[in-house]
């Protein structure tokens, strides 16, 4: 079978993915539909690993990974071009599979830590950031009354984050999967016809201002990070 069917299966399921971590993690700035101030936000939030990291970055994965299938050429070796876009696109799906990852380990740090809320003494801080394992607010739902102000903050922030980690854990996983897939394209070749293809000009140009793209989050998320 040829390894471009595989990549556009990938590419059609990541699409809903990438929009679900978005719209995910804008919802975190909103918690119960309440618009707060920028200090009373969690701070991890503030890494865009839904909007950047699973979504964008993702988005522009399944893209150039559906031009390339739709070239019949980007994800089977039919020449020079053929060698040059298959390579092209596992370097992508490395970093998608990155993007995944950062969205799934940032997700878990905040399942973790909790959100930041008002105790009662109108002071937003994080009341559950210093737990041990047994005390986890995770286990022991009669600690979420702690939180007084946004209303249902913790549920909201469970609820979401943990969507957020299921998404970055799957899209890691179809990443990886085009990776494979990609390098034994590249390696033992699966192009099943024998008249060659051609790289246009056009697909070149989307695959390389594809890979800018998705480094230039990258960047921002590393930066997000320091």
């Amino acid at each position: 079978m040829c390894t471009r069917k595989c990549s556009k299966c990938i590419a059609i399921t990541l699409f809903p993915l990438a929009a679900c971590a978005i719209v995910s993690n804008i919802l975190l700035y909103f918690p119960n539909g309440q618009v707060l101030q920028l200090s009373e936000i969690t701070d991890l939030v503030w890494f865009f690993h839904g909007i950047l990291g699973a979504g964008i970055l993702v988005i522009l994965l399944a893209f150039m990974m559906l031009g390339a299938g739709g070239a019949g050429c980007c994800t089977n070796r039919c020449g020079v071009s053929g060698y040059l876009c298959m390579l092209l696109s596992v370097v992508l799906a490395v970093l998608g599979f990155a993007g995944g990852a950062y969205c799934a380990v940032i997700s878990s740090l905040g399942l973790i830590g909790g959100p930041l809320c008002d105790t009662g003494d109108g002071e937003y801080v994080y009341p559950f950031r210093n737990d041990t394992l047994e005390e986890c607010y995770l286990f022991n739902q009669t600690t979420w009354s702690i939180c007084k102000e946004p209303e249902n903050i913790i549920l909201w922030n469970i609820v979401l984050f943990s969507i957020l980690l299921a998404i970055g854990v799957i899209e890691a996983i179809l990443c990886f999967i085009q990776v494979i897939s990609g390098l034994t394209g590249f390696i033992c070749g699966t192009c099943m016809r024998k008249r060659k293809f051609h790289l246009s000009p056009l697909l070149s140009f989307h695959c390389l201002f594809s890979l800018y793209l998705m480094l230039a989050v990258s960047l921002i998320s590393l930066w997000n990070i320091n």
